[in-house]
């Protein structure tokens, strides 16, 4: 058990139509900026088995957050440790194909579950 977290490229008019782009394990400080941003968008409950859209914004936030080392602190027990300098290369590298994929008419989305 423990958190994996992915990302997809989806097709606009069909949600069931979906290509991963990314796949954490463990990348716990992510999921904390996941979940402020699913609040943010009026997200309640438990924050588990949701998909999160992301627009051209809420990439550039993630980036600047990645870039600046801005992650927030998450803790959770199947969550593992930080691990923000592991996947920084890889957050980069998901920021990047998720832009090629709206400029391509898809929508994404993150998941997770632990």
């Amino acid at each position: 058990m423990g958190l994996d977290q992915y990302a997809y490229k989806v097709v606009a008019h069909d949600e069931d139509n979906r290509d991963e782009i990314a796949y954490w394990r463990k990348h716990p400080n992510l999921q904390g900026w996941m979940e402020q941003l699913w609040r943010e968008k009026g997200g309640e409950g438990e924050f588990n088995c949701v998909d999160v859209e992301l627009t051209r914004e809420d990439l550039k936030q993630l980036e600047l957050a990645v870039r600046g080392k801005e992650l927030p602190e998450t803790e959770g027990f199947f969550f593992g440790g930080g691990s923000d300098n592991h996947y920084k290369e890889q957050d980069f590298k998901f920021i990047g194909d998720a832009w090629l994929a709206m400029d391509k008419g898809y929508k994404v989305v993150y998941t997770s579950w632990w």
